[in-house]
């Protein structure tokens, strides 16, 4: 086989050299014609210039021009135009029948226009596009015209026929045997002659580009040959082909030779470097025959189970490291595994014995072993031993008991903290409306009550109020550390302003505060816990108040307003409703005329057990935020102009 390939391959070279030679030569003949056509159209063009330097005269037109038609068959006619392209004279081939028709001949022929416009641009001779002439009696004919400049005279243009300049141009030899013709760039036949193509012929071909001013052309030339001969001496090729078919013998058994070392040296390598491998990892691995022998052992799992890879790998029948309690299970895990059932992808929990006896908890993985035929061989085990995963899962247990324990203590630290600051205000209001009550009763001095009735009735009744005022703090902290959702109702904005009023008058009159309210009208409810909410309030107005207890400041002043918000609870309105969006907020306002807050006070107002007040815990602005996020609404202050700060928040109405 391999030398007759060689004498098919040297048949075919010797044909493919044939042809090549056949095609260096078309090659050559196609380039000499195309300079023969450059030069023929080059002399054509120098004989128009020789006229128009002669000069251009209409009386002499005839005399002039009728030697040169007659000189230049592939001339069909010549034409004296002046420069706005009028014909002043013109000449006919007199080889043929009058081709043109006297009507298309006018100024307004595109193809003599953009030649002549190309030749004034460039001040030399150009050649329009081929276009199609019809002719009733033989279908007609592919011309082109040469525009060539004649000074103030105007234009000489020279109408060419495709096929007589093919035919006058190129030399006749190349045309016998051949098929010349003029085709466009894109290879659309334009004209044509020669000899047509013989049936069962090889074609070759060869293109040499025309590149004429304004209408690039490309010389193609068809040659016919018959298939290339065969060597004129067989006998010479068969011993050729012999002598290179041992040759070749050698070489490929060398190489062959070559490639069978390297090959194997690769093997050594990869068998080192996959015992390397084995040997490194800390996983046990196991490979069993079909018939449950142990094959292969790596020192992993020797060290795992304490014996030897001649031990395990000798032993037939008894299993050394299996617990002598579990080795019927094992035993009927093995005949099930033999017998073609598949393990858990997952792997499975399983217990070894080492030789001292002691157990190790291990994880097994089986997967099937098949070799390079698709056949399974045997199985492949991988075990982890996880002693020091389930002590350390039982460190973490008990670390993750102590952890929740400690998470208990705080949450009923936190719960202390909030009780204490929230439960201040409500306990102070209550010894403030006591001591008032006691004061009225002592004033009266022991006579008649009925005057003072009523003050001391409202003090009890405030008194009462805030002392439920406390419980419900108890309940509503007691709820907020344990993050419950509370009931909410509507709440007019108005009684959320007078349940926190009195106390906030109170504080009011002992600093020398006057309180401004701002309501907007027709406000809407908002959807709130109220007991939440009015602590809010009442935090914001003592802080505003203690912020203005300066000993310089004289007008004090305390401003609570209520409007409809801008934005929506998150001071947001990009979205495209964002005008509907903002209907459904109120804006609570708290302003004051303080000092305002130092910049670095403010990186940290927020912050739970930060304060600038030496009796104070540092949870009442954070309480505040919290409990105005847990509405949806956003609580943010600002400097308050010319001097103070204004605190606001939001909260949805209902």
């Amino acid at each position: 086989m391999l030398v007759m390939g060689l004498l098919v391959t040297v048949v075919w070279l010797a044909g493919r050299h044939e042809a090549e030679q056949v095609q260096i030569a078309l090659d050559r003949d196609t380039a000499d014609a195309a300079s023969d056509l450059r030069a023929g159209l080059l002399r054509n063009q120098q004989a128009l210039q020789a006229l128009q330097a002669a000069g251009l005269d209409s009386e002499r037109w005839t005399s002039d021009v009728t030697p040169l038609m007659r000189g230049h068959r592939e001339w069909l006619r010549l034409e004296w135009r002046d420069a706005q392209l009028r014909t002043m004279a013109v000449a006919d081939t007199p080889y043929r029948m009058r081709v043109f028709d006297e009507n298309t001949r006018g100024i307004e022929q595109a193809d003599v226009s953009l030649a002549c416009e190309l030749a004034r641009q460039t001040g030399s001779a150009a050649y329009s596009p081929s276009h199609y002439v019809p002719r009733p009696e033989n279908g007609g004919l592919e011309v082109m015209e040469l525009c060539v400049p004649a000074g103030r005279s105007g234009y000489l243009i020279a109408t060419y026929a495709l096929r007589d300049v093919l035919t006058e141009l190129v030399a006749a030899t190349l045309r016998r045997g051949q098929e010349v013709s003029l085709t466009e760039p894109d290879r659309t036949r334009l004209a044509s002659v020669g000899t047509a193509r013989r049936t069962g012929s090889r074609v070759f071909t060869s293109e040499q580009p025309v590149d004429l001013t304004g209408a690039p052309m490309v010389l193609r030339v068809d040659g016919w040959r018959s298939a290339p001969d065969v060597f004129p001496n067989m006998l010479t090729g068969l011993v050729t082909a012999m002598s290179i078919a041992l040759v070749s013998v050698l070489v490929l058994l060398a190489r062959d030779t070559r490639r069978r070392l390297r090959a194997e040296r690769e093997l050594a390598d990869t068998l080192a470097f996959r015992k390397a491998m084995e040997d490194s990892v800390v996983t046990g691995l196991r490979a069993r025959d079909l018939q449950g022998r142990t094959t292969y052992v790596n020192p992993a799992f020797c060290e795992m189970v304490g014996f030897s890879a001649d031990e395990l790998t000798r032993i037939d029948d008894a299993v050394p490291y299996w617990p002598t309690e579990l080795a019927h299970e094992y035993q009927r895990r093995q005949t099930l595994r033999l017998a073609g059932g598949m393990p858990p992808r997952e792997g499975f929990e399983s217990v070894f014995m080492r030789r001292d006896g002691t157990r190790i908890p291990v994880l097994i993985f089986e997967a099937p072993l098949i070799n390079a035929q698709g056949t399974q061989t045997g199985w492949m085990s991988a075990f982890i031993d996880i002693s020091e995963q389930r002590r350390i899962e039982e460190l973490s247990r008990a670390s993750q008991e102590r952890l929740q324990a400690s998470a208990r203590l705080a949450t009923v630290g936190e719960m202390a903290s909030l009780l204490s600051h929230e439960l201040t205000q409500p306990l102070a209001a209550i010894a403030s409306y006591a001591s008032g009550s006691l004061n009225l009763l002592h004033g009266s001095g022991g006579g008649d009550l009925h005057g003072d009735r009523a003050d001391i009735e409202m003090a009890v009744r405030r008194i009462a109020e805030q002392a439920d005022r406390a419980g419900q703090v108890i309940r509503s902290v007691h709820d907020f550390v344990r993050r419950r959702d509370r009931t909410r109702e509507a709440v007019s904005p108005q009684a959320l302003v007078d349940a926190v009023l009195p106390l906030v008058q109170l504080q009011a009159r002992k600093l020398g505060v006057r309180i401004d309210l701002a309501l907007g009208e027709t406000l809407p409810r908002v959807m709130c816990d109220r007991t939440l909410v009015e602590q809010v309030l009442l935090n914001l107005a003592r802080n505003a108040m203690q912020a203005m207890d300066l000993p310089d400041l004289h007008t004090r002043v305390l401003v609570l307003r209520v409007r409809g918000s801008e934005t929506d609870g998150h001071a947001t309105a990009s979205t495209a409703d964002g005008a509907q969006d903002a209907r459904r907020w109120l804006e609570f306002s708290v302003a004051d005329v303080g000092g305002g807050i130092p910049p670095d006070v403010a990186a940290q107002l927020f912050t739970p057990f930060f304060t600038t007040r030496s009796d104070g815990m540092g949870l009442g602005l954070s309480l505040c935020r919290t409990v105005v996020e847990q509405h949806g609404g956003v609580l943010l202050f600002e400097p308050n102009r010319p001097c103070g700060t204004v605190f606001r928040f939001t909260l949805p109405t209902a």
